[in-house]
């Protein structure tokens, strides 16, 4: 499975029905361009909001900061979180940032994505089993490098989600076969990280539709005879 889905052109919020206690999320689809090793795809990214009426933190900024905004309203931004470094991941972080003076937050594995893109370092580094609470739900940070080195997916138990970047989506890995990307590499953080969770565990993907653990851990053996 590819990252690359076709763009159309125009940002969408959308409620997601994942709440408990006031502690909901949101998904704001956004339309841009992926650019590596001399290629460019026009793609739609889906940058997730989970929050509650108080604070939020914002999952993967990319292509256009004022949507993102808006689904941020007049709360609280907590902090930036990276599920990885590819630009178009990346790219209206600081407008985000800079329009709430909020921190940003990125696997250090990263970095020469990630500074291909800006001139100053992110605030924090994400840690494999590190917490971050939100509204009084706790996140955990999972590394499953493969797509990239320094990939994270981000567990949110109390509300059976999973964010999961560019890492897994409905179909199967996420792309390898270009700079800094491991086939294998990614086939073992999906097997380690990500099929032991529960099966009911929904995935909310950097690009196209959700799926769930369920539904994509019968197909590891195709994925790995399919070779990419």
């Amino acid at each position: 499975m590819s990252e690359q889905h076709k763009s159309t052109g125009s940002a969408q919020r959308v409620a997601t029905p994942f709440q408990i206690e006031g502690v909901r999320v949101e998904r704001v689809v956004t339309s841009g361009s992926f650019e590596l090793d001399g290629g460019s795809w026009e793609v739609d990214n889906n940058v997730w909001v989970l929050g509650n009426d108080s604070e939020c933190v914002v999952i993967d900024p990319g292509h256009e900061g004022a949507p993102i905004l808006e689904a941020v309203g007049k709360r609280s931004l907590r902090a930036v979180l990276h599920t990885h470094a590819h630009n178009d991941h990346i790219n209206a972080t600081g407008e985000v940032t800079g329009d709430k003076w909020s921190p940003t937050h990125l696997h250090p594995a990263d970095r020469m994505l990630w500074d291909a893109v800006y001139p100053v370092a992110p605030d924090h580094d994400l840690d494999h089993g590190q917490r971050i609470t939100i509204a009084g739900v706790e996140m955990e940070v999972l590394h499953t490098p493969g797509h990239s080195p320094g990939a994270v997916c981000f567990y949110v138990p109390a509300l059976g989600i999973l964010f999961s970047g560019d890492t897994l989506f409905a179909g199967g890995p996420g792309a390898t076969g270009r700079s800094f990307s491991d086939f294998g590499q990614i086939i073992q953080s999906i097997t380690d990280q990500l099929l032991v969770l529960p099966q009911d565990t929904k995935v909310l993907t950097g690009h196209g539709d959700a799926t769930t653990i369920g539904a994509e851990a019968p197909h590891r053996q195709e994925w790995i005879d399919r070779g990419h």
